[in-house]
């Protein structure tokens, strides 16, 4: 035999000879079933070590100059597009007025003719009345106005869109342009009469500040009158068909911030054992209002929350998402790419809605049995949303259910229960038919 090493003493496994043990038909199929379980189970953990879960995580929102894209896309039937205007304003007295850049109307038939997509024409500044035919030593009338620093040329006002600009720049009314130069040229009173009766979508997107603010969609071009901001109503309310313009709307859908990608949907609703879908997130979609009333006033009040979603081994830099840095970096980049991360994060938001409606002539809402409810006169008529910022912030991180040390932990329980449970048995049914072979010999 060979010499006993020093660490003989400390063996815990203790060994028997080859000669000592007996292999019987019952362990085979007690083995056989074990290795089976055996390799169900760690199938199992291996499954479970793969599996992706959201965890969701409840903060303070704790960005500083941030910016958030608003998308939205809205059809009124029964409003024509050369009458709606898009303005914005927020609590730090920015304010966007007839907002272009990022979205574009689209004209659509009368309702009577299926309200139909006619044409889609983008909001950019001058757009096809470029006035590129006119002299180039042509300086048009601002009757009056001052010409906006947006003209072609400097101090004129070559088109019926500047002379609009320079009206609304000194609070003027326009009207339908009568005895306007540039406006005859360009036909705006008989593009004016061609569009009654037709209805308009408004699609795309545009940025906002990350405060309390509202945007609106009303008729006319806006201006400020004093402290107040008003809009021209002349063309709106002028209708010599007897047909009334009215903001009917459809809000085919309204989002803050990029779309959730339907794999994260996904995992939502397999966290929360419900179904779940980008309407939980965007509740006004598909929202439809149907007024005849041509003053009548929507009010949509919004409570948005900052949403965050980040993929599975995301690291933030500084451990924080966004910040002012990235603000300034995403308005260089177009409408539409701003929240989502190279790296596959995505910065969003959702939000909860209460809406409002009345008209601007007063009264009750007795005809829906409120009669205790009276509504103030006056009013612009429109749709307008307001937006407030929640001060708290949820991030849905991707996890791992369980971690590789967590997988080992578990193939070891796995391997070493069975093994165990296993040579329990096998001693059982051994032990049993060791007894019943002794009573069978007596």
């Amino acid at each position: 035999m060979p010499a006993k090493s020093r660490f003989t003493r400390l063996d815990a496994f203790t060994k028997t000879v080859e000669d000592a043990r007996i292999r019987t038909t019952s362990g085979g199929i007690v083995t056989i079933a074990s290795l089976l379980i055996v390799f169900y189970l760690v199938w199992g953990e291996w499954s479970d070590y793969r599996r992706v879960t959201v965890h969701p995580q409840l903060i303070v929102d704790k960005g500083r100059g941030e910016r958030m894209e608003i998308h939205l896309n809205v059809s009124f039937p029964r409003i024509p597009c050369e009458l709606l205007t898009l303005d914005v304003m927020d609590v730090s007295g920015e304010q966007q007025t007839g907002v272009k850049d990022g979205l574009s109307k689209v004209q659509l038939a009368p309702i009577s003719e299926g309200g139909l997509p006619i044409a889609v024409s983008s909001l950019n500044l001058h757009g096809e009345e470029s006035a590129s035919h006119l002299d180039p030593e042509y300086c048009g009338n601002c009757y009056g106005a001052i010409a906006p620093p947006t003209a072609m040329k400097s101090g004129c006002c070559n088109t019926c869109e500047e002379v609009r600009e320079a009206y609304a720049s000194v609070s003027w009314a326009f009207g339908r342009g009568e005895n306007v130069e540039q406006c005859e040229r360009e036909h705006y009173s008989e593009t004016l009469d061609a569009q009654r009766g037709q209805g308009c979508r408004i699609e795309g997107g545009f940025r906002v500040n990350k405060v309390i603010g509202n945007f609106h969609i009303a008729p006319g071009r806006s201006f400020s009158n004093g402290a107040m901001h008003v809009h021209d109503l002349n063309n709106y309310l002028d209708t010599p068909n007897g047909n009334p313009h009215t903001f009917t709307h459809e809000i085919h859908h309204l989002r803050f911030g990029p779309q959730v990608p339907e794999s994260v949907t996904q995992r939502l609703a397999a966290k929360n054992a419900m179904p779940w879908t980008n309407h939980h997130l965007n509740p006004l979609d598909q929202t439809e209002q149907v007024t005849d009333d041509p003053a009548f006033n929507y009010m949509y009040f919004v409570k948005v929350v900052s949403t965050s979603y980040l993929p599975l081994g995301w690291q933030g830099k500084n451990g924080a998402f966004g910040g002012q840095d990235d603000a300034l970096l995403n308005d260089l980049l177009p409408v539409g790419s701003h929240g989502r991360g190279e790296d596959g994060s995505l910065e969003t938001h959702q939000y909860s809605v209460t809406s409002h409606k009345r008209s601007l002539s007063g009264g009750s809402d007795s005809q829906e049995g409120h009669k205790e409810r009276l509504h103030a006169r006056g009013g612009i008529p429109g749709v307008f949303f307001s937006y407030d910022i929640s001060p708290m912030k949820v991030i849905n991180r991707e996890e791992r259910k369980k971690t590789f040390a967590g997988f080992l932990t578990g193939v070891c329980a796995v391997i070493g229960g069975t093994l165990t449970v296993a040579a329990a048995v096998d001693r059982g049914v051994y032990e049993g038919a060791t007894r019943i072979k002794k009573l069978h010999q007596r």
